[in-house]
């Protein structure tokens, strides 16, 4: 169905040692200043009223990663293409979604809680996800080719991106909560700008391809991310889980940190240029864009509509 894809694997990005230090940089600091708004007292809620967590964390490292792959395998698009699906279905939340949550008039806390145990497990879930449900696309399907992944050194660049910043900015939040409570807005709008001049830097050198291949990876996108958003609601209202909570939890599964996903792939220790997988990248970086279209136009319909009062079970 998308086999013309294949061409756009073949190619080659171009981004320079600078560019990616910039990128590398843009990310942690991202991801401190989401830090920002994690309270060491927000993780009771993890201890207290655990299931509605429990069904987020699921739908997001379990459900998400392994019905990526069913997509995968039903709409057969070239190995690149794929790969980058079932690199940013097993990336954490994205760095927008307490936002759309709280505009949304989801369960904010929850939605900050799944964002800091998300971006935690994302240390490990990332890089098992990846190498699981990779080596099970190249087993089954025709399309497949070898890609042998480090996952040990993506192990230990997601751990500089998002450990280390999150913990020293749940440190800074807890210790200096006053100096805190003034840059923590400067930094959620420096967070949006950023990310959208992140993905702008991605596309940057090789535009011309973007714009020959737009339709088929925007229709490739709109599906998953759709399958993101319809795996959160779902799972949510099959654990009959509260409206607020059922929000949040659509909203975490289908915002995913598909940044990170790009600093990935340019990483050349984990995926060597040879490798042709360009398919990947334009995957990520659309993604970019595509799930902040689809992030607002949700939260903004949902905040036009009343909360039931239910009992939180």
């Amino acid at each position: 169905m998308f086999y013309d894809l294949a061409i756009l694997d073949s190619v080659r990005l171009n981004f320079s040692p600078a560019g990616l230090t910039f990128m590398n940089i843009t990310l942690a600091i991202i991801m401190f200043g989401i830090a920002l708004d994690l309270k060491f007292k927000q993780f009771k809620h993890v201890f207290t009223k655990p299931k509605s967590l429990i069904v987020g964390v699921i739908s997001q490292f379990l459900l998400l990663p392994a019905l990526t792959f069913l997509l995968v395998l039903l709409i057969q698009p070239s190995p690149a293409v794929a790969f980058g699906m079932i690199l940013v279905a097993s990336c954490p939340g994205g760095n927008i979604s307490n936002f759309m949550s709280h505009n949304a008039k989801a369960n904010t806390a929850l939605s900050i809680s799944l964002t800091a145990i998300a971006t935690t497990a994302a240390l490990f879930m990332t890089p098992l996800n990846f190498k699981i449900w990779g080596n099970l696309y190249i087993k089954s399907s025709p399309m497949g080719r070898a890609i042998e992944i480090d996952a040990g050194q993506m192990f230990i660049t997601v751990f500089i991106l998002l450990g280390i910043p999150l913990i020293l900015g749940i440190l800074f939040s807890n210790y200096f909560p006053k100096i805190t409570s003034k840059i923590v807005k400067p930094f959620r709008i420096f967070s949006f700008v950023a990310f959208l001049g992140f993905v702008a830097a991605a596309f940057a050198s090789n535009f011309d391809h973007f714009l020959n291949y737009i339709p088929p990876i925007f229709l490739i996108v709109l599906i998953h991310n759709a399958l993101a958003l319809l795996t959160g609601f779902s799972f949510a209202s099959i654990f009959k889980r509260p409206a607020a909570d059922r929000r949040a939890i659509t909203i975490e599964t289908g915002i995913q940190n598909s940044g990170l996903g790009l600093i990935l792939i340019f990483n050349p220790k984990i995926f060597p240029p040879e490798l042709e997988l360009g398919g990947m990248a334009f995957i990520a970086a659309w993604w970019g864009v595509w799930h902040i279209l689809s992030g607002l136009t949700i939260s903004s319909l949902w905040a036009r509509r009343k909360i039931p009062v239910e009992k939180q079970i």
